[in-house]
């Protein structure tokens, strides 16, 4: 069985090289050999652009077809629109129900956010929350990895942690210890030993070797049919000092991604207007690179330059060879060839990585209602999973009465 992955993005219209070598490469790369969840973030864009709803239903529709453009196949992975779906709202309730204020507030993006958008209103519970909205998202899907950067990795371990206490709060029966202890007599003396050896190594040290191994013990004897699901799901849980797994806690997935600077040398954002789109025609890609700063110490062709000091040298690292990078270096520190002589065979690269995301993007433009069933299909099989996980958080919560 192919473990599941949930990951998404905010809906901010049409994408650019920056999304495709941050993430969404990536992403295409991921649904080969994994059961793979891709949403449309669009609640979490209204956490902090909450008064600006109208370009909303536009940019979602036009991120879609950059994700099928790059080569995401909505019959191998699940495409589908958060506010869809309102058991991830219910989710983020209740889980809000136990999530201690102070685990929200410590968020490194947080404060930085608070920072950056001085311009924005975010004293709202909104903004507060949404890494716990973001838990829900992923929670929800019970998603084994979560893809992220670095930057995002503290994102995963709260809902690790949101998840852990979860499952501590109402992962136990009023006869769980019976339970547990019933589950463990089924087990030989050595391997109950065994099991309470490598728990306590856990509890007191973390030590993940000590859990894995805890778990091996109890998988292998779940298959030699020594013990039934339930009681696999309790001594499991019982190894890691809570209660029955209800919600699966995520590991990060950590993303090997292709650093992109923008036509400016800054980080490639719509916002400072110095991005290529990922459907830019030819010419305009052409225009822009051939209009991109290079190294500020050359001001002539017959300057000699470092391309370590210039933005265009990061595209030769993501888009040309071996010895077309040696050739720039070469020419560069010898004024040996110009700025547009480095740059075109970044242009000829840009435009072919292109050619088949515009061709792919073609048939979507020209029927928009096939991406609607698109996204309507991927969102009915989310439903079917997020309702089921509903189902257990409810009953475990003491809620299906």
């Amino acid at each position: 069985m192919r473990s599941r992955v949930l990951s998404g993005m905010r809906p901010t219209g049409a994408l650019h090289l920056g999304h495709y070598h941050g993430a969404l490469k990536n992403w295409v790369r991921l649904q080969d050999d994994h059961d793979c969840f891709f949403f449309v973030a669009d609640w979490h864009a209204l956490t902090t652009h909450y008064e600006d709803r109208s370009i909303i239903e536009k940019s979602v529709y036009e991120m879609v077809t950059d994700w099928i453009a790059a080569g995401l196949d909505p019959d191998r992975a699940t495409i589908f629109i958060q506010s869809r779906l309102p058991e991830h709202a219910e989710l983020f309730t209740l889980l809000a129900m136990g999530t201690p204020l102070g685990w929200l507030e410590r968020m490194p993006t947080y404060k930085d956010q608070i920072e950056k958008l001085k311009d924005k209103d975010l004293a709202t519970y909104g903004f507060l929350g949404y890494p716990l909205l973001q838990a829900a998202d992923i929670l929800i899907y019970k998603a084994a990895h979560v893809p992220v950067g670095e930057d995002q990795a503290p994102h995963v371990e709260i809902t690790r942690e949101v998840a852990r206490r979860f499952n501590h709060l109402y992962g136990r029966a009023p006869d769980h210890e019976q339970r547990v202890a019933a589950a463990l007599a089924k087990l030989s003396k050595d391997d109950q030993r065994y099991l309470d050896k490598q728990r306590k190594a856990y509890g007191q040290d973390g030590k993940a070797e000590a859990l894995a191994k805890g778990e091996a013990l109890v998988r292998k004897q779940q298959a030699a049919a020594v013990l039934d699901a339930d009681e696999t799901e309790l001594l499991l849980g019982h190894l890691k000092g809570s209660g029955k797994s209800v919600l699966t806690e995520p590991d990060v997935l950590l993303t090997e991604t292709s650093k992109l600077p923008g036509l400016d040398g800054d980080k490639m954002s719509k916002s400072r207007g110095n991005t290529i789109a990922m459907r830019d025609s030819p010419e305009v890609v052409t225009q822009k690179i051939r209009g991109m700063k290079t190294d500020p110490q050359r001001a002539r062709r017959t300057d000699p330059g470092d391309p370590e000091r210039c933005p265009v040298w990061q595209f030769h690292q993501v888009y040309t060879d071996g010895p077309t990078r040696e050739w720039v270096q070469q020419g560069c520190k010898t004024a040996g060839i110009g700025c547009l002589d480095c740059k075109q065979p970044v242009i000829e690269a840009v435009i072919k990585e292109q050619q088949p995301w515009r061709e792919r993007a073609e048939a979507y433009l020209a029927n928009p209602k096939q991406l609607h069933w698109i996204v309507e299909a991927g969102t009915e099989r989310a439903r079917t999973v997020a309702r089921q996980t509903m189902k257990d958080v409810r009953n475990a919560m003491g809620l299906n009465y």
